[in-house]
């Protein structure tokens, strides 16, 4: 009774020593990126292990979602803790609709602030006057007005002269650093978000490959420990008396079990073994014909099926709908513009046409999820 009082004990100071340290990753999906302080999912993460304002949502596709005071939802595609940024993107694929209505500056709640701001006109053309050059807002545009961005009034006012076009709007909105000196009309504004933060300030611990979080519950001082979490020369003694006292007991009594189920599965081979070879020499014996092997029966998915997915022609911006990213998953080659991209319902992976079309045909599952399409996407 002594005994269980004592490591009992330990296992209280053990808890004390190691308990700031307890602040697992959080999981939504298959994001490449970790979720961890300061940021958090909703629900999974334990007390004090994110910051006031760093809350995502993970939605039912896998999705993590930044909700922004005064700005809306996004989809978070990316986050880097060593440079404090968080790209997002529009969940209806139309982030320059989103761009001229965006403030976050009026909510002293929101920790984030968009990397530069630039002045932007938006104009409305006649489809027919746009010169093949110059690069259309496709979600604000239809098939007889286009729609057009620049950051320089002079262009502008040239093509309001011109080309008959008239100025819808002339705004501030967010844009990264690659992207602020950009006057022509070359770009479709459709590019990531990119917001950063300064409080917590984490960066020089992150640099060190170390861990961010509060110092403890109470003072909400951010601390950098180690990564490793080893703790005090106090703390490391307790482990090792732990791992003396009911580790290694737990280790042998786990190699006598495993000794003994490997013993007991011999025994079952070779028994079935033997039956095997009597049934063997039974068929043999009154000429019994033995049973052809099945072929394999092929999983992937019919031509018209495939063609039924939806398929996406590149524009300049090289931007894929949904969560996907610069280069193919099946070719892993970068996509260029004009190219042809087909997408999977339900998740919204996309890939080359060509790739995962002879993908689709052996194997009817997303290569990325592994999530099975549906067989008819269009059944009435």
């Amino acid at each position: 009774m002594g005994i269980l009082k004592f490591i009992s004990f330990y296992f209280m100071l053990c808890s004390s020593v190691y308990a700031r340290y307890d602040c697992p990753d959080s999981i939504c999906g298959n994001n490449h990126f970790d979720i961890r302080f300061p940021f958090g999912i909703e629900g999974q993460n334990l007390q004090n292990c994110s910051y006031y304002g760093f809350s995502l949502r993970c939605s039912n596709q896998g999705r993590s979602i930044l909700s922004l005071p005064g700005a809306g939802d996004y989809y978070v595609r990316d986050i880097n803790y060593r440079t404090q940024d968080i790209q997002l993107y529009d969940p209806s694929n139309c982030l320059p609709k989103r761009l001229f209505d965006f403030n976050t500056t009026s909510s002293p709640s929101s920790p984030f602030k968009a990397v530069s701001y630039l002045n932007y006109t938006l104009l409305t053309c006649s489809a027919n006057t746009v010169l093949s050059r110059l690069n259309v807002i496709g979600c604000l545009s239809n098939s007889t007005t286009s729609i057009l961005a620049t950051s320089s009034m002079s262009l502008a006012s040239q093509m309001t002269s011109l080309y008959n076009c008239s100025i819808i709007n002339n705004s501030s909105i967010p844009v990264s650093w690659a992207f602020q000196y950009e006057s022509d009309f070359l770009t479709d504004l459709n590019t990531d978000l990119v917001l950063t933060w300064d409080e917590p300030n984490c960066q020089e611990c992150e640099a060190k490959h170390s861990v961010c979080g509060f110092k403890n519950a109470i003072s909400g001082e951010i601390q950098c420990f180690d990564s490793h979490g080893t703790g005090s020369k106090r703390g490391r003694q307790v482990f090792k008396f732990i791992a003396v006292t009911l580790l290694i007991p737990a280790i042998t009594c786990l190699i006598g079990v495993s000794c003994y189920i490997c013993l007991d599965y011999s025994r079952f081979c070779r028994a079935a073994a033997a039956i095997q070879n009597i049934t063997t020499r039974n068929t043999t014996t009154t000429g019994g014909a033995a049973v052809a092997p099945q072929p394999e029966t092929n999983n992937g998915l019919d031509d018209s099926t495939i063609e039924s997915y939806t398929k996406v022609v590149l524009g300049e911006s090289r931007r894929v709908p949904g969560p996907n990213h610069g280069t193919c998953p099946i070719c892993l080659a970068e996509y260029h513009p004009k190219e042809i991209v087909r997408c999977i319902p339900e998740c919204e992976h996309c890939f080359h046409a060509e790739c995962i079309d002879e993908w689709l045909r052996i194997n009817g599952t997303c290569p990325v999820c592994r999530n099975t399409p549906p067989a008819h996407l269009n059944s009435s």
